[in-house]
């Protein structure tokens, strides 16, 4: 009898380890966007799971609510906050580019809770769902959200695309070159204004395909984005603020955290574990896991 007991464990084990893969794949997601814009302009976008949180009912309208099809309506939705991105850079960031960095912090913090009070008028406190109910896949006695699976797919498919960009073209290549020394490149003749809006433009794209792949298994309501922010802040802080593979780390390494404290207790105390790790790591490695490079 106590074999099978630590059998079925194993297997609960095996299966949260498993879920925590697939939570890390969309958590790298968002952290690569906001390690994009940190990266190469230098600002935090403290309202960047708000922009997120505007895609997602930018979706379910699209879908829900006018019936367009699914292939038309998760690119409408990415367009749609790629553009939020440059607006938020033209309107609120470019004015602030030469000021100190916690005047840009609270202009983004100010457009945080702009974004939650223009959902909330707008939209209502209602939780919203596409009434999409997507399989489950078992493996023997071991269940998989096919929401799950197909978010961690697409979001594998988007940073591939953003990793093939960003070094076999031009624009890409310009990009890493004005985030490793912004002062040359302008010596060199090269737009950096033109290039903080397409890297604007990216990093609102990746926060729209975000978007698509959590609205597929979470609610939609105008303070969805506080499920998301302080853990994608914390990945990228861990990380080492505009450093991709250190946020990619962080991403598994936070995503194995809540899904073992899932198994163990519950959800929420998955979330509190991983908090209490961000703490202790902030003293043992302030610098985070992997310094960027400068």
């Amino acid at each position: 009898m106590n074999f099978a007991f630590f059998e079925v464990f194993d297997v609960y084990l095996l299966e949260a380890v498993v879920n925590g893969i697939l939570l890390g794949g969309v958590l790298a997601l968002m952290a690569l966007g906001l390690n994009l814009i940190f990266g190469v302009i230098d600002v935090v976008w403290i309202c960047y799971a708000e922009l997120i949180m505007i895609g997602m009912y930018g979706l379910y309208y699209a879908y829900a609510v006018y019936a367009l099809p699914m292939w038309i309506a998760a690119p409408m939705c990415i367009a749609l906050v790629a553009v939020l991105g440059l607006l938020l850079h033209y309107i609120v960031i470019r004015p602030l580019l030469d000021a100190a960095p916690i005047n840009q912090l609270l202009a983004t913090g100010g457009v945080l809770f702009f974004l939650q009070s223009f959902a909330t008028v707008a939209f209502g406190i209602d939780f919203r769902n596409l009434g999409i109910r997507l399989p489950v896949l078992a493996i023997g006695e071991m269940h998989f959200s096919y929401a799950r699976l197909l978010a961690f797919l697409a979001a594998v498919a988007g940073m591939v695309t953003i990793y093939l960009f960003m070094t076999r073209t031009y624009i890409g290549t310009a990009i890493r070159a004005i985030a490793q020394d912004r002062q040359i490149m302008v010596l060199m003749g090269v737009d950096s204004r033109r290039l903080y809006l397409v890297t604007s433009a990216l990093g609102g794209a990746l926060a729209g395909l975000a978007a698509c792949l959590l609205v597929l298994q979470y609610d939609v309501h105008p303070f969805v984005g506080l499920s998301f922010g302080p853990i994608t802040f914390m990945i990228v802080v861990l990380g080492g603020l505009g450093n991709f593979i250190g946020g990619f780390v962080a991403s598994f390494v936070f995503a194995e955290i809540i899904s073992l404290g899932g198994l163990y207790s519950d959800l929420e105390w998955g979330y509190v574990l991983a908090f209490a790790f961000f703490i202790l790591m902030m003293f043992a490695r302030p610098q985070g896991l992997l310094t960027r490079r400068s």
